[in-house]
């Protein structure tokens, strides 16, 4: 019998329930300790078929009354996410959580970002917050202080007042998460730029060099609010200004949809003109 012929659109719609839920709860372990808690489950499932395949009995034996119980084990490792689930489901907000594609998520980490920078810039408290887009910075990541906390304006400012001991490093944001604060980061190497800017700007044009990132630069100096991206620096006027830009950026946002009129103010300025 041929399977293409019997292969119903119930079986195709099937499927793609099964790959969207699949794909919504890898995303809710994603960057949290179930993470790892599932992906030792997976090891022991390895384990035990590796055990039936070479015959040995007294490991499987050993598997098969693990197994006897993983519902328990499995609600007892997973209590968390289960009842945040349930909460979910009982507040009606599933079928949003389902097929959110973190647009949204992302879209509000944006705007934190850009009140955060606008707040510091006032008070001229140097900082510097990289955005990830596609290249993954866990490399570096692991050289600051791990976090995972959500964005919000109050927690940037906090990390970058004089008196904390991070202020002086980078904060990487994946998503809508502070992954990681008090980071080092690659120096640009690059001869063209000029030598009034400092480290903090070296940083920020660097790590736009080695990866697709984004980097929010406040100059402690001036205040200045000024973007890396793709290792060129572009000033920034306003709060208004860097939350567009970075909509275009890191959202995807159509440049004349995201704001036509503030355009002219993503002109690249030249090293000359900048003080550090």
């Amino acid at each position: 019998m041929n399977v293409v012929s019997v292969f119903r659109w119930k079986d195709a719609l099937d499927v793609l329930i099964v790959a969207v839920v699949v794909y919504r709860i890898l995303v809710m372990m994603k960057g949290t300790r179930s993470a790892q808690m599932a992906i030792g489950l997976v090891a022991l499932l390895a384990a035990a078929f590796a055990a039936s395949s070479l015959d040995l009995y007294s490991t499987q034996w050993l598997f098969d009354h693990v197994w006897s119980f993983w519902v328990v084990v499995v609600v007892v490792l997973f209590q968390p996410e289960l009842r945040r689930a349930l909460s979910r489901i009982g507040q009606g907000r599933w079928l949003g959580t389902v097929f959110d594609s973190g647009a949204a998520r992302r879209g509000r980490a944006v705007e934190e970002v850009a009140r955060a920078a606008a707040r510091l810039a006032e008070r001229q408290a140097g900082a510097l917050i990289i955005v990830e887009r596609t290249s993954g910075l866990r490399q570096y990541a692991e050289l600051g202080v791990a976090l995972d906390a959500l964005v919000s304006a109050d927690l940037l400012e906090s990390l970058f007042v004089f008196a904390s001991p991070l202020h002086d490093g980078a904060v990487l944001v994946q998503g809508d998460r502070v992954v990681a604060a008090g980071c080092f980061l690659p120096l640009s190497r690059s001869t063209s730029v000029s030598r009034a800017f400092g480290t903090r700007h070296r940083a920020a044009l660097g790590i736009s060099e080695e990866s697709d990132a984004v980097a929010v630069v406040v100059s402690e100096e001036t205040g200045r609010l000024s973007l890396a991206v793709d290792g060129r620096l572009e000033p920034m006027l306003d709060e208004a200004a860097l939350a567009t830009r970075l909509g275009v950026l890191v959202e995807g946002r159509t440049p004349g949809r995201a704001s036509a009129v503030r355009g002219s103010r993503w002109r690249l300025l030249a090293p000359s003109q900048w003080i550090r």
